[in-house]
């Protein structure tokens, strides 16, 4: 069984940064692409970022590119999203997730273990 628990989220400033980390529980972390979702009040939940199981691949959602970092650290089972140039809208419950497929994936429907997510809150 993987266990996911996010951290790191928090009040921020427009244009301010945060850095969330993933702690990952089980022995395989490094098998796993991993993905970031958030989800804000009254939405669906959407993609932000994903990442292959060596870090050589990484996908961003339009909204957050140029601005969100996803890195990972097999050594240490831990995920990482750096968040810079933060906006309004950028406000959500941030969950990672882990993915067993070889191919990496954008949909939330694609991945199998959940953690229960950390809350970012940007105020302008």
């Amino acid at each position: 069984q993987v266990q996911l628990v996010e951290s790191g989220g928090g009040l921020v400033q427009a244009a301010g940064s945060l850095r969330l980390s993933c702690a990952v529980a089980g022995p395989t972390f490094g098998a796993y692409n991993m993905g970031w979702f958030r989800q804000a009040p009254g939405k669906e939940r959407e993609f932000v970022a994903s990442i292959n199981w060596s870090g050589t691949t990484t996908y961003y959602a339009d909204s957050v590119k140029g601005r969100f970092t996803i890195s990972r650290d097999n050594a240490k089972n831990t995920l990482y999203l750096q968040m810079n140039s933060l906006k309004s809208e950028d406000t959500a419950v941030y969950s990672c997730a882990a993915q067993r497929d070889h191919v990496l994936r954008t949909t939330a429907h694609w991945y199998d273990y959940w953690g229960q997510g950390t809350q970012v809150t940007v105020s302008s």
